[in-house]
């Protein structure tokens, strides 16, 4: 196979990937906005967020366990639970109260959150990254074309070309931006939420920090 027959394969396959490309940019697209509309709702959602309210919470809870009232303590920590996860990990820190190695139980329990947390973000995060790769693909793919229509002097379809190559880098760009944010802030509530989680297991008894 010749040098040209190899680019002719390479054009092909880059021009092949165009469709792709437009239709995973605008899916990543439909993904952070949804992404960033989950955000919002975490935000308001942590508004009531204190020290004040964790500690009294904790403390119920834990008055709760020493009479043997799990249901009760669940029920006082629901409160400043902000999340689902939040809900889960704080009903299991209550089950493990008392068992042996209780300790260990619920440390393992708070790490678990950790990483669900972690896979959380992965999405806004790998978006961070493909986002403007599929921009600067989006971009490139349509240059040869108009290149092409430049040197044939066809004005029209260059400019056709170079509009969808621009659209796509300004997409691209947003999608980036879009979910870098969302990834800082999202990284910021879930730091907190772990954090109110672990003072919470000290003042339950189970976690020496």
């Amino acid at each position: 196979m010749d040098t040209q027959s190899i680019e002719e394969v390479i054009f092909r396959v880059a021009s092949a990937l165009f469709v792709p490309v437009l239709v995973a940019t605008l899916l990543a697209l439909a993904i952070v906005i949804v992404d960033a509309g989950y955000m919002a709702m975490e935000i308001v959602r942590r508004r009531k967020r204190s020290y004040e309210a964790i500690d009294r919470a904790a403390s119920l809870a834990a008055k709760a366990l020493a009479a043997g009232d799990r249901p009760a303590a669940i029920a006082a920590l629901r409160p400043v639970a902000w999340s689902a996860s939040m809900v889960a990990t704080l009903e299991l820190l209550v089950s493990v109260h008392g068992d042996d190695a209780e300790g260990q139980r619920a440390s393992k329990v708070l790490a678990d959150f950790d990483y669900r947390s972690l896979r959380r973000l992965q999405r806004s995060r790998l978006l961070v990254r493909v986002g403007p790769a599929l921009g600067l693909m989006g971009t490139l793919i349509p240059l040869s074309p108009a290149l092409a229509a430049l040197a044939a002097g066809n004005v029209q379809q260059l400019s056709q070309d170079l509009r969808v190559a621009f659209s796509v880098t300004i997409l691209g760009l947003s999608i980036g931006a879009i979910a870098f944010g969302v990834s800082l802030v999202r990284d910021r509530l879930y730091a907190q939420d772990l954090s109110d989680l672990e003072y919470v297991a000290v003042l339950l008894g189970e976690v020496q920090m």
